[in-house]
């Protein structure tokens, strides 16, 4: 093998920040004058982890096919193997003398975190300097939140970081391809489904253009509760935010850009809020951690459910009897997205109606999410289980929802085909059919459609009493005190 084993390099270990542009290890490595080599490592760990699931991994193959197309002009490429962290590093040590590693905090699940804590160990040990850098404004270490949001905005006003090397600046694909003999390598083939978005930062831009500029912004408020027309009138970015193909501030910057000229403000002040908003959970996710595990207030860790393991199938199966709740459930399933208002319907049943504890559902819904982003998955199952004390507590009327945002049934038909000859007088609660409606409109009950598992008002009302006296509790009072003024939970220090 030609490989001088003294020689200096440094290395970027790609993560959730699968882009070229504004990415500042990307930047910062390129500023030295040791030789780059970006690595990604698919981590047995996390494949074997349920929150993860052949989705995600797809759209991070196909997010490393688009780098790896940006980087062919300056002959190099993603060393993308299939190992753990600290084995790879180890291995890679055998050939060069690695100075420095760059990175970003990742704000992830704690087997995440926890493999930073070993990493950062093992850097030590071997002389290696590991640089870490913020991402997305997101700042690890923070007690509160005094100073965040000053940080936040000077984050999204800042800068971008430009990528603009040189053929010698990166490792070259000779070189790489000697080293991959030595590892068990990742095939970053993926079969094409059209029903999930594909994974890159240049689609990711056509996305953000055709937003914009194609005109689909100015629906967004109308649409971004509608189950159906949400998948055009939002802006579907959420994956490529999630895995990095593009950062926040792209996005922010993008937006405000274009606002400027825009007749249409409040669309895109909609748009730019749910950024915002976006931002302040995942913060909050990097500095309460607990929250993946745990009710975040303590004075709901009494709260005991009785757990059913045939709601809980019927509910990720899409068969309970509410035609909103699996259709929601089906096309997840089939194309990894689902709206917002969708999201907390269906979280709402499961905890509220189905009476199930919402980790029983966090790791399913995350395989199911092709923009599963930790810091906005955990906060928000909380939110919609109602197990915060300091948020409004919300029992999604599916029912409502049903004739509100999919008021003929489209959606229902589309992804419950079974309802597909149901009048619209029915489509939303085909229960309410006698022996003759279902008759005639060619569907059985029973057989063909479920009979509802639960009586929603029935279940409502039993959830909406227990909770609403849970936050009367000293302990809620006491904690929800505490997370709105203080922020103090154990957070994720800096890794020092």
């Amino acid at each position: 093998m030609h490989i001088n084993p003294k020689e200096h390099i440094n290395i970027v270990w790609l993560k959730r920040d699968l882009r070229l542009h504004d990415n500042e290890a990307v930047f910062n490595a390129l500023q030295s004058k040791n030789p780059v080599l970006l690595v990604y490592v698919f981590e047995n760990s996390l494949k074997e982890d349920d929150h993860y699931s052949e989705r995600h991994w797809n759209f991070i193959k196909q997010s490393l096919n688009d780098i790896n197309k940006q980087l062919a002009i300056f002959n190099t490429k993603v060393l993308a193997v299939s190992s753990e962290v600290i084995k790879t590093f180890s291995t890679l040590q055998q050939f060069w003398k690695i100075d420095t590693v760059f990175s970003h905090q990742e704000t992830g699940i704690k087997i995440t975190y926890d493999r930073d804590r070993a990493f950062k160990v093992f850097c030590k040990n071997n002389l290696i300097s590991w640089k870490e850098n913020s991402n997305n404004g997101i700042f690890r270490g923070l007690k509160n939140r005094d100073s965040w949001r000053e940080d936040c905005e000077s984050y999204m006003n800042g800068t971008q970081f430009k990528f603009n090397p040189d053929s010698n600046d990166f490792v070259s694909l000779t070189t790489i391809s000697e080293v991959e003999k030595v590892f068990t390598l990742e095939s970053l083939e993926t079969e094409k489904n059209t029903n999930f978005q594909e994974g890159g930062s240049i689609i990711a831009e056509k996305y953000l253009h055709s937003f914009f500029y194609q005109g689909r912004y100015k629906n967004y408020s109308f649409h971004i509760s509608k189950p159906e027309l949400a998948r055009k009138g939002c802006s579907r970015l959420s994956p490529y935010l999630a895995w990095g193909n593009l950062s926040v501030r792209q996005v922010w910057q993008y937006a405000i850009a274009f606002r400027a000229n825009s007749d249409n403000k409040k669309q895109i002040d909609a748009f730019t809020s749910r950024l915002n908003w976006q931002v302040h959970f995942v913060q909050k996710f990097e500095m309460e951690e607990i929250m993946e595990f745990e009710s975040i207030n303590k004075g709901y860790h009494i709260l005991k459910k009785k757990i059913s393991l045939g709601y809980q199938d019927a509910w990720k199966d899409g068969k309970t009897g509410y035609p909103l709740v699996d259709a929601c459930m089906r096309c997840l399933k089939e194309t990894g997205y689902i709206n917002f208002r969708m999201r907390a319907m269906v979280v709402s049943f499961f905890t509220h109606n189905l009476w199930q504890p919402w980790q029983a559902a966090s790791a399913y819904l995350s395989s199911l999410f092709l923009d599963f982003e930790p810091g906005i998955h955990f906060p928000q199952l909380q939110m919609q289980a109602g197990e915060t004390g300091i948020n409004m507590l919300r029992i999604y009327n599916p029912i409502k929802n049903s004739m509100l945002h999919d008021p003929e049934g489209v959606f229902i038909k589309k992804w419950v085909p079974e309802l597909q000859n149901v009048p619209v007088p029915f489509i939303h609660e085909p229960y309410k059919m006698t022996t003759l409606d279902q008759k005639f409109n060619n569907v059985v009950l029973g057989e063909d459609y479920p009979f509802p598992i639960v009586d929603m008002q029935v279940t409502r009302k039993k959830a909406s009493d227990a909770l609403w006296k849970m936050k009367d509790d000293a302990l809620v009072k006491k904690e929800s005190y505490r997370i709105l003024k203080t922020h103090t939970l154990p957070n994720r220090k800096k890794l020092e």
